[in-house]
């Protein structure tokens, strides 16, 4: 899809990269590095809200 805006990739050690993306639209992408076309989209709320939601330990359990 054109119009999406690339961030740099997040990168663990050993693992895979995730990149995040939006467009003008008010659309946010998640998507692995260099398999960009097939992202997951939601709002840019719905990714603020995920990533605030990291942040504050609610995903730990999955670490």
């Amino acid at each position: 899809m054109d119009g999406i805006a690339w961030e740099e990739p997040f990168c663990g050690e050993g693992a895979s990269c995730f990149r995040l993306g939006t467009d003008n639209n008010g659309n946010a992408y998640i998507a692995v590095a260099g398999a960009e076309d097939a992202y997951l989209s939601d709002s840019r709320e719905a990714l603020r809200t995920l990533i605030r939601d990291i942040k504050a330990g609610k995903a730990d359990h999955l670490l």
